[in-house]
C-alpha cells in the first residue's frame, strides 16, 4: 500500500509524464523546423507585406498543420511502428494512449482551425499551401506512397516545398524566383535526410515491411544516392545568388553544404550506420546553417 503522504507527489508528477505523451504525439519538433522553413520563405521575399500578426498567425498555422500531419501519422502507423526499435514507444504504439476515433477528431479539428486562421487573417493562397504541406505528409506520403515505394520520401519531401511557398504567399501573392528556388532546396534536402536514417535503420525497415531505400537497392548503391542527391542540393542552394540573395547567404550555404557533402561522401566510401548517422546529422546542421542564412541576409538588406 502506497503511503498516504507519497500520493499527491505521485500525482503531481504523473500529470506531467501524461501531457509528455500527449504532446509527443504531434511530433512537435519536427513541426517547429517546418514552421522555420515557411519563416526561411517570408524572409526570402525582399519586399514583404505581412504584418506582424499575419507572421504570427502564418507561424502558428504552420505548426498547427504540421502537428496535425504528425499526429494522422502516428495514429495511422501504430502498428508498423511497433516493429521497429526506434519508433515502438511512441505514444500509440507502445499503448500509452488510444488509438480512439476520437483522436482523428482532435486531428481534423487542429487542422480546419489552423487553415482557417490562416486564410482569415494571411490570405487564401497562404492557406492552401499550408494544407497541401499537412495533406502531402499525413496522407500521399503516409498512407499511399511509404508502403508502395522506395522512392516515397522524394514526394514526402513537398511538405517541406510547401511550407516555404506558404511563407513565401504571406509576404506576397506574387512567389519569385527566391522563394521558389528555396521550396526547391527543401524539396531536394528530405532524401539525403530520411535516406542516411534508413540506411542507419535498415534492418528496421527491412522488418517493418517498408520499402525504403537502402531496404530495395542495398546500403552501397544508396549511399551513393544519398551523396549524388545532397550534390544536386549544395548545387540548388548556391542558385538563390543568382536572384540577389547577398553574401551572408552565400557564405553559410557554401559552410553547411561543404559539411554535408564531407559526410555524404563518407558514407558513401563507407554505408556503415555510424557514417549514415553522421550524415543525417550533418543534414541537420547543414539545414539549420542555410535557413539562418536566410533570415539574416534579409536582415541585412
Amino acid at each position: 500500500m502506497e503511503p498516504q503522504g507519497l500520493a499527491p507527489i505521485a500525482a503531481a508528477t504523473a500529470a506531467p509524464a501524461r501531457w509528455r505523451t500527449v504532446l509527443s504525439v504531434f511530433k512537435l519538433r519536427i513541426g517547429v523546423l517546418i514552421m522555420v522553413t515557411a519563416l526561411a520563405g517570408l524572409a526570402a521575399v525582399p519586399a514583404s507585406q505581412a504584418s506582424f500578426w499575419q507572421v504570427l498567425v502564418l507561424s502558428l498555422s504552420v505548426l498547427g498543420a504540421s502537428a496535425a500531419a504528425g499526429a494522422l501519422n502516428q495514429y495511422l502507423e501504430a502498428d508498423s511502428d511497433r516493429l521497429m526499435a526506434r519508433t515502438r514507444r511512441r505514444a500509440f504504439a507502445s499503448g500509452a494512449l488510444p488509438r480512439s476515433p476520437a483522436w482523428l477528431a482532435a486531428i481534423a479539428l487542429l487542422l480546419a482551425v489552423s487553415l482557417g486562421a490562416a486564410a482569415w487573417v494571411v490570405n487564401g493562397l497562404a492557406a492552401t499551401f499550408v494544407g497541401l504541406g499537412a495533406i502531402t505528409y499525413g496522407v500521399v506520403y503516409t498512407m499511399w506512397l511509404k508502403r508502395r515505394t522506395a522512392w516515397n520520401i522524394v514526394i514526402g519531401g513537398l511538405a517541406g516545398s510547401f511550407a516555404v511557398l506558404a511563407g513565401a504567399a504571406a509576404a506576397s501573392p506574387q512567389i519569385g524566383a527566391p522563394a521558389l528556388l528555396l521550396a526547391l532546396v527543401l524539396f531536394l534536402w528530405t532524401p539525403p535526410h530520411f535516406w542516411s536514417l534508413a540506411i542507419a535503420c535498415e534492418e528496421q525497415y527491412a522488418a517493418a515491411g517498408v520499402p525504403m531505400l537502402p531496404v530495395v537497392v542495398g546500403r552501397s548503391r544508396a549511399a551513393a544516392i544519398v551523396h549524388a542527391h545532397a550534390l544536386a542540393l549544395v548545387v540548388a542552394s548556391l542558385l538563390p545568388l543568382l536572384y540577389g540573395a547577398g553574401w551572408v547567404y552565400g557564405a553559410a550555404a557554401l559552410a553547411g553544404g561543404v559539411h554535408l557533402l564531407h559526410r555524404t561522401w563518407a558514407l558513401a566510401r563507407v554505408p556503415e550506420r555510424r557514417t549514415a548517422m553522421a550524415a543525417f546529422f550533418a543534414s541537420m546542421v547543414q539545414l539549420a546553417v542555410l535557413l539562418a542564412g536566410v533570415v539574416l541576409d534579409a536582415a541585412l538588406r
